[in-house]
């Protein structure tokens, strides 16, 4: 789980920033904790859109993809601070990324308040219309005599007030996975999947027209995406977002991305569309699928889609029509999930196996004992998939391919003998 927290006090010396680096060390083991700084957030004049300023798109950008939110808020003359305030304002004015999301107010004064007044101030502007927080009722955390609070190396030094704080950030916990599920239900048929992406997930870029040719650049000003030499922090590593490019493109598969809200937002692109054997260009990407596909597909896609939304299968391959004696394409579509299991889009990858074969001088030769079995998994069942499916379900690829694209390099003629394939690799487990 993800939380970003926002300190309502821009001062030097913050003991509600302090809290909040307490909480985000102690509780490492638990939830990953984003400190988020707001001291260069312009004042807000509605006479004046600054939406797109920089400052105000690094916090909005990282509330939006949070899973949750903590506020911790001083008091200041019975209320809550400006800067705090000020945050709001603009996250309301024309971007509203709290709407729907998850929040818990905590605070810390310097005497015995513990700054009830302005959380209680500060839940009635989470509430409003235009912000529409919902935020955690009860279990407030109210931290007093702050200045006694902490020993000098951060730590709170009161063991019950530990263990409370403990208690408290585990129903949090709890509450935003509740949220969460609630806030994205799945559609109840595949025939409800809406391919058009009308709606919109948390990681959505708002503001930029999905089928514009240059969305990608588009999308990438909007946000101030990074780019070149800046390093992104992964799950087991940090690479530069050129490396990144490096790593995806040399893998000898084809793959794509499209998001929960049926958006195709990337594909590696590693060759030109004609080379490749589910062709793409590069202004698809940010489209909705439903653009991607012919319109005889679209059931097949929403068949496919909804399978893996729902957890009836996490993968479903079939293979393109067209396939030859000297050719055969699969295609394999893999469901993507979060750390709470929620669906987070779809996975496609079409190997390439005459790439590993050529590198390691191996080939395909028929094992006589294999029990063939259906080269379409995942929805036989479900959708009654013929023999001849419907072509590459997130990126439109045409019936017949490329031409001369020899695939497997000595494959069967019949696509039962085709071999399971290594999803990162391409690599045949025959």
């Amino acid at each position: 789980m993800k939380l970003v927290a926002i300190a309502g006090s821009i001062g030097e010396q913050s003991y509600n920033r302090m809290l909040l680096q307490y909480i985000a060390k102690h509780f490492e083991n638990l939830v990953d904790i984003e400190l988020l700084n707001i001291d260069d957030v312009p004042v807000f004049n509605e006479d004046e859109d600054l939406s797109d300023n920089i400052e105000i798109q690094k916090v909005y950008q990282k509330v939006y993809g949070a899973d949750g939110v903590i506020l911790a808020t001083p008091e200041h003359n019975h209320t809550v601070t400006a800067a705090i305030k000020n945050v709001i304002e603009w996250l309301s004015f024309k971007l509203h990324p709290f709407d729907g999301k998850p929040v818990w107010i905590v605070g810390a004064s310097y005497f015995n308040q513990g700054s009830s007044r302005a959380q209680l101030h500060l839940k009635q502007i989470l509430e409003a219309p235009g912000v529409n927080a919902i935020v955690m009722p009860g279990n407030e955390f109210l931290l007093r005599n702050a200045k006694e609070a902490f020993d000098a190396e951060g730590q709170l030094k009161d063991a019950g007030t530990v263990q409370f704080l403990e208690m408290v950030i585990q129903k949090f916990i709890k509450f935003v996975k509740v949220i969460d599920m609630l806030d994205a239900p799945d559609p109840k048929s595949y025939q409800d999947e809406d391919l058009e992406s009308k709606g919109k997930v948390n990681t959505t870029i708002e503001g930029v027209d999905m089928h514009d040719e240059h969305w990608v650049e588009k999308a990438a000003q909007k946000v101030h995406a990074v780019d070149g030499s800046t390093y992104v922090k992964l799950d087991r590593g940090i690479l530069t977002v050129d490396q990144l490019n490096y790593f995806l493109k040399t893998m000898p598969v084809e793959l794509t991305y499209a998001d929960d809200n049926n958006q195709f937002i990337y594909y590696n692109k590693n060759q030109p569309a004609d080379k490749m054997l589910a062709p793409r260009n590069p202004g698809q990407a940010g489209d909705p699928l439903a653009d991607v596909h012919p319109g005889r597909a679209v059931d097949r896609v929403k068949q496919v889609i909804h399978a893996l939304r729902t957890g009836e299968t996490d993968l479903v391959s079939m293979p393109v029509p067209g396939n030859g004696p000297d050719r055969h394409v699969m295609h394999y579509y893999k469901a993507m999930r979060d750390e709470n299991g929620r669906y987070r889009g779809v996975n496609e990858w079409v190997p390439i196996i005459k790439y590993y074969l050529a590198s390691t001088g191996q080939k395909l030769i028929k094992d006589p004992a294999a029990k063939p079995i259906s080269p379409i998994t995942g929805i036989d069942v479900m959708a009654g998939a013929s023999a001849n499916p419907e072509p590459d379900v997130t990126s439109g690829a045409s019936e017949e391919g490329p031409a001369g694209h020899d695939v497997t390099s000595g494959a069967s003629e019949t696509p039962e003998s085709n071999p399971e394939v290594d999803a990162t690799s391409g690599a045949s487990e025959v």
